[in-house]
């Protein structure tokens, strides 16, 4: 056996260098005759973020058709980004990596007055409101609160520090009723990334919490989660304005132009349209400004006076 290996061994040995003789010929290649190849790269996609006031996967649902919908509208190639929290949201628009932010009016004056992002369109929803306010909500089986007197000394849990339905519109009915931050026994704000409306439920619903502030239209998100009947409204906070889409600073004039013609164009009454509209939450979309949101930049300012 050893023997028939090796005889095996020489006869590949001699083809290859048989293989290697002089007389092959020898190919020259001209390196001066050289052409270029042009690298076609993929058109860099707009970026379009929803402030996460719910979980990534209700961010989504509620939001993929609309960005689909734009997509095919503008002819632009838009991906649905998802930060994790308020915060990110926020300083991603001012890194220039969410070009189109929808977020909440408090959120909205934030990146505005630190960034230069601008405000250009509104939602509307229900019956037509362009405005919407929080909600002040404990258990229903909670007798220990009955009037604004017995929030005193008790256990509360927001949304975020720069969520309006969720904190800043709840929030200013509360100190309009004398009390302040060293009336409560805790003041939390929801943990973790995303999901933060449905954190804030959930912590009065298991009575980790005794009251909770969120913003109006997100109880009946949890329909199919936890028994509504458990949750009590105390109170609603004023109308202030509602939700807005805005530009990053540096955006290009007619890539936002695209967006905004296309997001105004929105009809309840064309049936497509109107499903991507009752899956995104809202009837329709209305042109906004920055001067819109001054109530809320007054009322931020009254609140941080009076904490």
């Amino acid at each position: 056996m050893a023997r028939w290996c090796f005889f095996v061994c020489m006869a590949v040995t001699c083809l290859l260098i048989a293989g290697c003789g002089d007389d092959e010929p020898v190919k020259k290649i001209d390196l001066s005759n050289r052409e270029e190849i042009t690298v076609i790269k993929p058109p860099a996609a707009l970026t379009y973020a929803y402030l996460p006031q719910y979980s990534h996967n209700v961010s989504y649902k509620r939001h993929h058709l609309l960005v689909e919908y734009l997509s095919r509208a503008t002819g632009l190639t838009i991906r649905q980004v998802f930060p994790d929290t308020f915060d990110e949201h926020i300083n991603m628009v001012g890194r220039g990596e969410i070009d189109i932010s929808f977020s909440n009016p408090y959120a909205y004056v934030q990146i505005a007055r630190r960034y230069g992002a601008r405000a250009f369109a509104r939602i509307v929803e229900g019956k037509g409101e362009i405005n919407f306010r929080g909600q002040v909500i404990c258990r229903a089986d909670n007798h220990r609160i009955k009037t604004p007197a017995d929030l005193k000394g008790k256990r509360l849990i927001a949304v975020d520090a720069y969520s309006a339905g969720g904190y800043l519109y709840p929030w200013d009915w509360i100190l309009e009723q004398g009390l302040r931050k060293k009336d409560f026994l805790e003041i939390a704000f929801a943990p973790g990334p995303g999901g933060k409306q449905e954190k804030v439920v959930m912590g009065v619903y298991s009575g980790k919490y005794d009251v909770g502030l969120i913003r109006e239209r997100t109880l009946p998100i949890l329909a199919n989660k936890i028994d509504l009947k458990q949750i009590r409204i105390l109170a609603h906070s004023r109308w202030y304005p509602g939700w807005v889409y805005a530009a990053r600073r540096g955006l290009d004039p007619d890539i936002l132009a695209k967006i905004k013609k296309a997001l105004l164009a929105l009809d309840m009454k064309i049936p497509e349209q109107r499903k991507i509209l009752e899956k995104a939450g809202f009837t329709g979309v209305v042109p906004a400004s920055d001067a819109d949101y001054e109530a809320v930049r007054r009322l931020a300012a009254s609140v941080e006076s009076r904490d």
